[in-house]
């Protein structure tokens, strides 16, 4: 298994069933641990998302998401190029969980704690590679309160078929482990406090994508 060091530049990829990239984000090594990976980065990261969902959050329209979800499953997409905004990002990934738990915070500290319901990690030689979900949990900065976030587009993935019966009895199972680790104050939320006074290392140089960037990048289907 590939292991990397504090500091180091990784790169998380969603990668669809078929092989092809979905979305990838430059993050720097907090820790790496046989407990979970922890990365994170700033404003200015830069990263690569479907077009469609560059121009669902450029023009405020959350409905074009759903087309970027019907192109996932015709096999066709474009790739454009984009920056993270606004906050930090502290992602705790647990090697065989079908979750991550995502921590933002802005100038005034911890905004929020923020669980993606994913594929388990695989490693690459430059990062780690998963396929979000789509289904999330919003939670408080004190851990007393959360919501689900993003149930109707889970219901859509269902019903395309990206996300298999197989996938779906799977994220039950984590909703269910997640909700325990809230209530029980295990795993990183044993650690929320600590976890809650992180800030990003300023001698540290934004993540910056490995491969050369381009404008766009259009992903075919198979054979074609």
């Amino acid at each position: 298994m590939y292991c990397f060091e504090t500091g180091q530049t990784v790169v998380r990829r969603d990668v669809h069933g078929s092989g092809r990239v979905w979305s990838e984000h430059a993050l720097r090594v907090v820790a790496d641990t046989s407990e979970a990976l922890v990365a994170a980065c700033s404003p200015g990261a830069e990263t690569r998302w479907p077009a469609l969902y560059v121009k669902a959050r450029d023009d405020g329209d959350r409905s074009v998401r759903t087309e970027a979800f019907d192109a996932m499953a015709t096999g066709v997409w474009e790739l454009a190029d984009a920056v993270w905004q606004e906050t930090e990002l502290l992602v705790w990934k647990p090697p065989a969980a079908w979750f991550s738990v995502n921590a933002f915070y802005t100038s005034a500290g911890l905004r929020n704690w923020y669980v993606n319901f994913e594929h388990p990690t695989r490693r690459t030689p430059h990062g780690f590679d998963t396929f979000d979900l789509t289904v999330d949990l919003v939670v408080a900065p004190d851990l007393t309160r959360w919501e689900w976030k993003d149930e109707d587009e889970y219901a859509h993935v269902r019903r395309l078929g990206i996300v298999t019966d197989t996938e779906h009895q799977a994220v039950d199972a984590a909703r269910e482990e997640v909700l325990a680790m809230l209530t029980e104050r295990t795993g990183v939320f044993a650690d929320a406090e600590r976890w809650a006074a992180w800030r990003w290392e300023p001698a540290w140089p934004t993540p910056r994508l490995l491969q050369p960037r381009k404008a766009k990048e259009r992903v075919a289907p198979k054979g074609g």
